[in-house]
This record gives C-alpha cells, sequence and structure tokens, in this order.
C-alpha cells in the first residue's frame, strides 16, 4: 500500500481566537489498518453532535395551533355556560321575589284619608254648617287633599254645581204661572241667577292658577268680592218674589238653600283663611 496518501486530523488550538481547528496533511506509506483507523476518525469526526434523523421524528414533540373546529366548540361550549349561569340566577331572583313581596305602602300613603278628613274638618270648622260642609266635601275628595286650598275649590265646585242645576228654575216656573207679578219677578231672578253662575265661574278661572300662585292676598279679595256677588244674587231673587206676594217664592228658597250654603262656605273659609293656613304650617303669597 505504499504510495498510498491519507488525510489525519489533528485537534489543536488556535492562539488567536480559542477555535479548534482541523490540520490535515499527507503521509507515506501506512499500513492497511493504520488507514481503516484513520478512516474511522474521519466519519467520526463528521457525525460528532448529530442524532439520526429518525430520532428527532420520534422524540419531536408536535406544536400545533387548534383548529378552527376546536375554537368554534369551545366558544359554543364558553356561551351556553354563560347562558345558563344567568338563567339560574334569574330563577333565583324570582323565587325571591315571590317568597318575599313588596312591603306595604309606607304610613303616610296609608293614613293618607285619615289625613285627609282631619284636614276637612279643620277647615270647615270656619263655617257655619261645619258638619254639612265635612260631608259634602268628603264625597267629592277623590284625590284626599289635605291642603287648605285644594279643599276650599272643592267648596267652591260644589256651588257651581248646584247654582247650574237651579239656573233654569225660573223659567220652568213661569211656563206655570199665570200671574204677571209673579212671572216679572221670575225673569228677574233667570237674570240674577245667570249672573251669580258668571260670578262663580270666575272665581273658578281664578282658582285654576295659570301657572302663577293659586292663592295669593289680592286674588283672595277678588274671589271674596265674586263669591259675596253670587250671595247677593241669589238673596235678591228671594226678596223680590216676596214683594210681590209670588206662590213660587217657598219653592225657590227651598231649591236655593243648598247652594247659598256652599257659597257661604267658601267665603267663611276665604276670611278665614291666613288662620286656617297658619294651623296648617302655610302662608298665603
Amino acid at each position: 500500500m505504499d504510495g498510498i496518501h491519507y488525510w489525519s486530523i489533528t485537534s489543536s488550538q488556535n492562539h488567536n481566537n480559542n477555535f479548534p481547528y482541523i490540520s490535515l496533511f499527507s503521509s507515506a506509506t501506512r499500513h492497511p489498518e493504520q488507514i481503516s483507523l484513520m478512516e474511522e476518525s474521519v466519519n467520526f469526526a463528521k457525525g460528532y453532535g448529530k442524532v439520526d434523523p429518525s430520532d428527532d421524528e420520534a422524540t419531536a414533540v408536535p406544536c400545533q395551533s387548534p383548529s378552527p373546529r376546536r375554537r368554534r366548540t369551545v366558544t359554543v361550549t364558553v356561551i351556553i355556560t354563560l347562558f345558563l349561569f344567568a338563567i339560574i340566577i334569574a330563577a333565583i331572583i324570582g323565587a325571591t321575589v315571590v317568597h318575599h313581596p313588596r312591603a306595604k305602602p309606607s304610613e303616610p300613603e296609608q293614613s293618607s284619608p285619615v289625613k285627609s278628613a282631619e284636614s276637612i274638618k279643620a277647615v270647615c270648622a270656619v263655617t257655619q254648617h261645619p258638619e254639612s260642609c265635612f260631608t259634602d266635601i268628603s264625597s267629592i275628595n277623590s284625590d284626599n287633599a289635605v291642603d287648605p286650598e285644594k279643599i276650599f275649590n272643592l267648596t267652591l265646585r260644589l256651588a257651581v254645581n248646584e247654582l247650574a242645576n237651579i239656573s233654569s228654575l225660573p223659567k220652568t216656573l213661569i211656563s206655570k204661572s199665570n200671574d204677571l207679578r209673579t212671572g216679572s219677578a221670575l225673569r228677574d231672578c233667570a237674570t240674577l241667577f245667570d249672573d251669580a253662575l258668571s260670578q262663580l265661574s270666575q272665581s273658578v278661572d281664578a282658582m285654576r292658577g295659570g301657572g302663577e300662585v293659586v292663592l295669593t292676598e289680592g286674588k283672595v279679595e277678588d274671589l271674596k268680592t265674586w263669591i259675596s256677588a253670587a250671595m247677593t244674587d241669589q238673596e235678591t231673587c228671594v226678596d223680590g218674589l216676596e214683594e210681590m206676594g209670588s206662590t213660587a217664592v217657598d219653592e225657590v228658597k227651598m231649591r236655593v238653600q243648598r247652594s247659598s250654603e256652599y257659597m257661604s262656605n267658601s267665603l267663611a273659609i276665604l276670611s278665614n283663611m291666613d288662620s286656617i293656613l297658619d294651623k296648617f304650617g302655610l302662608h298665603l303669597h
């Protein structure tokens, strides 16, 4: 095997960068055993630090992102879980409401009718007919009013309604009478009733407020004037019938009695409004 050259590997150290390097050299003829040993050394150097590719495939851990189908499945599962949780919470709240009904109305709401009755009695106490005043106002007090001004307004409504009901009475009596003097007196009554109704209607309009404070000192004086004028109109009608000796006087007296009483109550309440409001801790504006 003389004349065959071979490569040998020599491990050394580079003095500049400390990296190992391979020194290759050729030599003279060697024995076959030496050549075989050198080839094994070269093969070992080529495969140093490497592993079998098949080992890589066998031992590698797969790292793949979840598939779209798996992501959708997870999303649906989460949504269904949240939905069931919401249903359970709603059922618990519903059961709580059923077994624990709302509390009863507060004491002021329960005692509102009682307070309203006490207020009406306090207001009617200044009138000449306190008992009938209380009964009549209570019958139309659907809102359980406790404000003296509102209670006064109810007395005014009663007076207007009653006067409107009898405003046609003089004309009805005229058609039944053949007495000229009675007829003349009744025609005067018809005019007086119309004027009285106009006075009370003006009072009602004033109580509607129109965006301003309902009762002021000036408005109280106006209301007293209008109500007094309406009362005077009715009294003048009755006086005229008595002077004429009319047979209709008794019937007219009886029919105007209630409207006169209502107007008397309204006038008395207005005249004492300051003292009434003081009892309620209020005052005129």
